[in-house]
């Protein structure tokens, strides 16, 4: 399956209302829709989340489909913003392609979704808090 153009699943300060969501999305995008991330479980940073996988949580957030024009410069973007670098034992989020499910219509959509990266889940789990109701608030 060719993962290159997926559309991205946000779950944190990049959601609307987000620090992060006008500087990055903003005339990026085609559409942006709840959406909801299953098997993983949302827990607290500092000043935003990590969704962490392998969990019977749900991560809520939304599915936005970036501009065919402005792919490539927000994905570039959005790595830069999570500090992600393939295969780099050091990042703290893994970009992934993971099935969300639109909240609209159940539809199941495959999406990129940067979720902790192991080391950094393995701490969490340990002593992380998770998010209740695993929804960030927006960050004004």
């Amino acid at each position: 399956m060719d993962t290159a153009r997926l559309p991205f699943f946000v779950y944190g300060t990049l959601r609307p209302g987000g620090r992060h969501h006008g500087p990055f999305l903003r005339g990026r995008t085609l559409a942006e829709e709840p959406a909801r991330l299953h098997g993983a479980v949302l827990y607290a940073g500092p000043g935003y989340p990590y969704a962490v996988e392998g969990a019977a949580g749900v991560v809520g957030g939304d599915l936005v489909t970036a501009r065919p024009e402005a792919y490539g410069e927000l994905l570039g973007a959005l790595d830069r913003l999570e500090e992600y670098v393939p295969g780099d034992p050091r990042n703290l989020y893994d970009r992934v392609a993971r099935t969300v499910v639109r909240d609209a219509d159940g539809a199941p959509v495959r999406a990129w979704v940067y979720v902790a990266a192991p080391a950094v889940a393995a701490r969490l789990r340990a002593r992380g808090t998770p998010v209740e109701g695993g929804t960030w608030p927006p960050v004004g």
